[in-house]
């Protein structure tokens, strides 16, 4: 995992980006999620059939079940455990109050790498 600095802070300076490469883009077949580690916390990164990346909250806030283990639909996520239901791009819960923290990601065209951005 490497950090990778854009924009140094400064006074009067625009938020910093950091970006966190996490692996290749390959390494998480269609229609599925993996695991990755990255500013201390485990995340869950989602790639839909239709080529969406999406990055969330490795566990569930209901009985932290393994959402990367969980079934993608569009951009329907269903915990594996309990079936709670969550928008991959908002983190909202589909039904209920409590949903789960999103991560901007996107992937480096050049080298095809899966990164997870951070605002500081």
């Amino acid at each position: 995992m490497t950090a990778k600095m854009a924009n140094p802070g400064g006074l009067g300076a625009a938020p910093s980006t950091v970006e966190v490469k996490l692996g290749p883009i390959s390494s998480i077949p269609p229609g599925e999620g993996r695991n990755f580690a990255a500013y201390g916390e485990k995340i869950a990164v989602f790639r839909t059939r239709g080529g969406g990346i999406y990055a969330i909250q490795a566990e569930c806030p209901h009985r932290q079940g393994p959402l990367a283990d969980g079934l993608v639909g569009g951009t329907t996520l269903i915990c594996p455990l309990h079936s709670w239901k969550f928008d991959l791009a908002t983190g909202n819960a589909l039904f209920g109050d409590c949903g789960v923290k999103t991560y901007p990601v996107r992937i480096n065209e050049a080298d095809e790498m899966i990164l997870v951005i951070d605002q500081t």
